[in-house]
């Protein structure tokens, strides 16, 4: 059946024993935490973690505490003082603490420190929930997501989510883990039992996305495209920092955002932009606090460097209509773009 041949094939890919899969990659965050954690346990989230993963926590009846994004210090910090205290009134110990946090922060673009949160983790003895929505199939060597990049042994975590929606290109999410704890969640997760699977169609889809990107169709494809989408992250990451642009995140990521800030600019930008033939995502309140609005660039790997470079110039030209370069640009660069415009 294509559905449990899904499976073993994100299993052997994510490199964990056995997974199970969903028909929606927001439901697989927000229904897996209340199988997984209940009253008595405690969840550490960091702050930035995405809404899927916040409305999960809450609809689970834990006990939640945030520590400062992606600051490692803090979230031993919050360990610590969590585990002395134990339970609300009663004091007794938690009986679960799950410290959750993302490979790619969307709104972010940052990798997260995971090395330093895993010997913490270990530390404390708490167990360890990795979002991997935006770096499986995009960053590390073989795609194999930030385990990968990092250098970080897959059996150092404890439960790895992801989605299909983006370097698969399908629909759907996945929870990898030990063979024990997909058993269960087979048994218990009502988003397995109660929902409507993903389409065979579909899961074909994210089987030969799979097989692309180990190179098992037979072709280098899926090597050529993981070093171009890192290539073409870098080179478009760098040039919107030469131009002036605050622009958030780490290198390797293909997840870019712009900062604007001023609400009164978003419509402006993303108008503006639409008007020269490229279109943005612009991302403002609630998805992000009110006065920290962004364009969020992604890149993939089949945009061309003619692609990147004219998108480079309308974000350029736009920047400074609506103003939103916050940084002096590189004096030579600026020539070299005027020269450009001058001949296009």
């Amino acid at each position: 059946m294509v559905h449990n041949e899904l499976e073993e094939c994100v299993a052997r890919f994510v490199g964990k024993p056995a997974a199970i899969v969903f028909g929606m990659g927001y439901v697989t965050n927000s229904a897996i935490l209340p199988v997984l954690m209940r009253k008595g346990s405690l969840i550490i989230s960091d702050s930035l973690n995405h809404n899927s993963i916040v409305n999960g926590a809450r609809g689970s009846g834990a006990t939640i505490r945030v520590f400062q994004h992606n600051t490692p210090s803090h979230l031993e910090e919050v360990l610590r003082e969590q585990i002395a205290e134990g339970q609300p009134r009663t004091h007794r110990p938690w009986k679960k603490i799950m410290v959750i946090v993302e490979g790619i922060y969307s709104m972010e673009g940052e990798l997260c420190k995971f090395p330093e949160v895993i010997a913490i983790c270990k530390k404390y003895k708490a167990y360890i929930y990795l979002d991997e929505a935006h770096s499986i199939g995009a960053v590390g060597k073989t795609g194999r997501g930030v385990c990968e990049l990092l250098e970080v042994d897959t059996a150092d975590v404890d439960i790895m989510m992801g989605t299909f929606t983006k370097s698969f290109g399908s629909c759907g999410g996945y929870i990898a883990g030990s063979k024990e704890l997909i058993q269960y969640l087979k048994y218990t997760c009502p988003a397995h039992l109660y929902a409507t699977s993903i389409s065979p169609p579909a899961a074909e889809q994210i089987i030969s996305a799979i097989k692309v990107i180990l190179g098992e169709d037979g072709s280098s494809r899926g090597a050529q495209k993981l070093a171009r989408i890192r290539e073409n992250s870098n080179f478009f990451r760098s040039e919107l920092q030469k131009m002036g642009f605050e622009v958030l995140g780490d290198n390797d990521s293909p997840v870019m955002p712009i900062m604007l800030y001023n609400p009164a600019k978003i419509p402006a930008f993303s108008r503006e932009c639409l008007r020269q033939n490229v279109a943005v995502v612009t991302v403002a309140f609630p998805a992000t606090p009110l006065l920290l609005a962004r364009a969020r660039i992604c890149i993939s790997a089949s945009h061309t460097k003619e692609d990147l470079i004219k998108a480079l110039g309308v974000i350029s030209r736009v920047g400074d209509l609506v103003g939103i370069k916050y940084f002096p640009a590189e004096p030579r660069k600026q020539m070299e773009e005027e020269e450009r415009m001058k001949l296009e």
